[in-house]
């Protein structure tokens, strides 16, 4: 997919080179049009260097703002008041801006990722707003309010903004709730017990949501991968507090994806810190299903679970998941087997059993999660 970078005269234009990088890391096509007052921060040549494409800096004869207007996504990054102000009021005086208007004349989609001093956002929110108002093709990533600065954000969530933008919005519109990572259930102040799940299936599934078009709260327990901002997160430690914010969040959720490894029982806690001179009894208390609880409170929603095991068998495997699936009545169920090589807990890929509401069973051979991601949210699909 082709992308045209417009780059204006701010200093997070330093960051444009990682960003070309990861989005054609990502098969993207990138292209850049530059502002003489970004050329005065990073060259040109540069640029050029990265995307592998001449730059833009002056429209001539060959009418690149004509050529390039329909590409399939055009992103600001970064935007400059100055250049969001002018697209506002559909001033045309250098090649970004005479690119935007023709652009937006075509309806090409455009993403704007503003960075500049937090008292000059403020000050354009009006002419932000009224843009978001009058054109739906045209969206704009959040800065990072970091320093009484709008910073840019993280080159990850830059790229995951764009592939939304350019998705088939299978989801679009409706209200995904993730839980992901392990919880922590504490013995006393200082120790606990947890497992050693990492969160990466279930951020890659929100992620994939996303990118789809779907609103995504994540309920995150602890985890040992990047959290997007441009997610709702909420954090919790122990099953307890999960199970709170999983029945406080699906009430008007569309989806839920139950991909944490929740604590399947309750430690009665001491105060302080035990003694190690001694040794000591905990007691476990088995706790209730909050998957068991889903359909209870919103009947309507559609409930993806997960079962790990370490199974014998894919037979036992997928014998055990589908008994899950009918206890808990879930519209879908995800089975893996732990001890697979390379599919572990806390490992990049995973090899997964997908069940669905007519006892289909398909398997997703070894490979990223991501890919395994897309293929759970295809299925979804398929199904609602």
């Amino acid at each position: 997919m082709k992308i045209i970078l417009c780059i204006t005269g701010s200093i997070a234009a330093t960051e444009d080179l990682k960003l070309i990088h990861e989005l054609q890391r990502h098969n993207f096509d990138v292209e850049c049009f530059m502002t003489d007052a970004a050329c005065d921060i990073i060259t040109p040549l540069s640029m050029e260097f990265a995307s592998k494409h001449p730059v833009t800096t002056k429209l001539t004869g060959y009418v690149e703002h004509v050529i390039n207007a329909k590409a399939d996504l055009i992103v600001v990054a970064p935007a400059t008041a100055n250049t969001v102000s002018k697209f506002a009021n559909k001033i045309a005086d250098n090649a970004v801006t005479t690119l935007l208007l023709t652009a937006n004349g075509y309806r090409t989609p455009i993403l704007f990722v503003p960075s500049m001093h937090i008292s000059m956002y403020h000050a354009i929110e009006d002419k932000i707003n009224e843009i978001k108002d009058k054109y739906s093709e045209v969206t704009f990533l959040e800065p990072v309010n970091s320093e009484n600065k709008a910073k840019f954000p993280d080159k990850r969530d830059i790229v995951l903004e764009v592939e939304r933008r350019v998705s088939q919005q299978k989801l679009e519109g409706l209200n995904v709730v993730v839980a992901t990572g392990a919880t922590f259930e504490a013995i006393d102040d200082m120790r606990g017990i947890t497992n050693r799940s990492s969160g990466k299936m279930g951020i890659e599934l929100a992620k994939e949501a996303y990118r789809q078009g779907a609103n995504v709260t994540v309920v995150c327990g602890r985890i040992d991968t990047y959290v997007p901002s441009v997610f709702e997160r909420i954090d919790v430690e122990s099953t307890d507090e999960m199970m709170e914010v999983i029945k406080s969040t699906i009430y008007e959720a569309d989806i839920y994806i139950s991909a944490a490894a929740i604590s399947d029982f309750k430690i009665d806690k001491k105060d302080g810190k035990l003694s190690s001179d001694n040794d000591i009894s905990v007691k476990f208390t088995k706790l209730p299903k909050v998957l068991k609880e889903i359909k209870e409170i919103n009947p309507n929603i559609y409930v993806v679970g997960f079962k790990a095991e370490a199974a014998k068998t894919q037979e036992e495997l997928i014998a055990k998941a589908k008994d899950r699936m009918e206890k808990y009545n879930t519209d879908l169920m995800i089975a893996n087997d732990i001890l697979t090589e390379g599919a572990g807990p806390g490992s990049d890929d995973n090899e997964v059993y997908i069940i669905d509401e007519n006892d289909v069973v398909s398997k997703v051979e070894l490979s990223s999660k991501r890919h395994v991601s897309e293929e759970i949210i295809d299925k979804i699909y398929d199904s609602i």
